[in-house]
């Protein structure tokens, strides 16, 4: 279903620096969880650019492994469920409505990721947020999870009008202004349900983002590189970096529009052609 054998795996797992053992065992799923997010980054640059993000797997390879350039979910879900189904992984795909803290309005699903069954257990394996968890999350209410630096909850919850589901919270930064949604340093980050999504899903939601003018993703630029100990953020022409237990607000500074090109190569390993290069420029307002 996801075209795992038309996968390059040794190319994916080369790029992600992974040498360890191929058998679908929850040790292997946590090591190419962790490698997949710091390797491969997150960037809606083809959309502002193009207005069209191609989510064929022979195009997500070609961008995500072959070239120094990153995508938003939706290609990386394409290529990481490739990679789970050639290494023998039962898992499947769901899509989440991100809140970051909304919690009136009801927010389209716009985020895609992997509920993974092993072992009697369901892994939440979401590798394509941006700023996604270094590690799986167990789908029990009120699992927490912290590797030292980036904390998460998970909680079972109502999560639109009648439909019960889960909430991944993470906690309120200093100086973000984030609302604390549960009044004890909380936030919801997404919300989803375990409603199978297939390919032909994905391709819907991965339009609608790349091409409505009501998208939040085809008309600005959004970058994001999460490390062991900071994040880098790229939000038009603001540079933000979150160090977490670091006190006082992020560091920020607003980058002309000349800066953008050597920002994106020197702090998130994503290169532009020369001719993407100038294309983007104009659209730095």
């Amino acid at each position: 279903m996801w075209h795992g054998d038309a996968l390059d795996l040794d190319a994916y797992l080369a790029h992600l620096g992974y040498e360890g053992d191929r058998s679908p065992t929850e040790e292997t799923l946590r090591a190419l969880h962790r490698a997949h997010v710091l390797s491969v980054r997150w960037e809606n640059l083809e959309a502002v650019l193009r207005k069209k993000r191609p989510l064929d797997l022979d195009s997500v390879q070609a961008k995500l492994i072959g070239s120094p350039r990153g995508g938003t979910c939706y290609e990386h879900i394409t290529l990481y469920a490739a990679a789970l189904e050639r290494l023998g992984f039962r898992f499947l795909v769901v899509q989440g409505r991100v809140q970051m803290g909304e919690t009136v309005k009801i927010r389209p699903e716009s985020h895609a990721m992997v509920v993974v069954e092993l072992g009697g257990k369901r892994l939440l394996s979401d590798v394509g947020f941006g700023s996604s968890p270094l590690e799986l999350i167990e789908l029990t209410d009120d699992t927490q999870v912290s590797d030292g630096t980036w904390a998460y909850r998970l909680l079972r919850q109502e999560v639109t009008p009648g439909a019960e589901g889960w909430a991944l919270h993470q906690p309120v930064r200093e100086g973000d202004g984030q609302p604390d949604t549960t009044g004890d340093g909380w936030m919801v980050r997404h919300t989803f349900t375990l409603h199978p999504q297939y390919p032909a899903d994905l391709r819907v939601s991965n339009h609608f983002g790349s091409s409505s003018p009501n998208s939040p993703f085809s008309d600005r630029v959004f970058v994001q590189r999460v490390h062991e100990d900071r994040l880098h953020l790229l939000d038009n022409r603001l540079l933000t970096t979150v160090r977490p237990g670091v006190p006082g607000p992020p560091e920020s500074r607003e980058l002309a529009a000349a800066e953008v090109p050597k920002v994106l190569a020197d702090v998130f390993g994503i290169e532009l052609s020369p001719e993407d290069a100038e294309l983007l420029l104009p659209k730095l307002v």
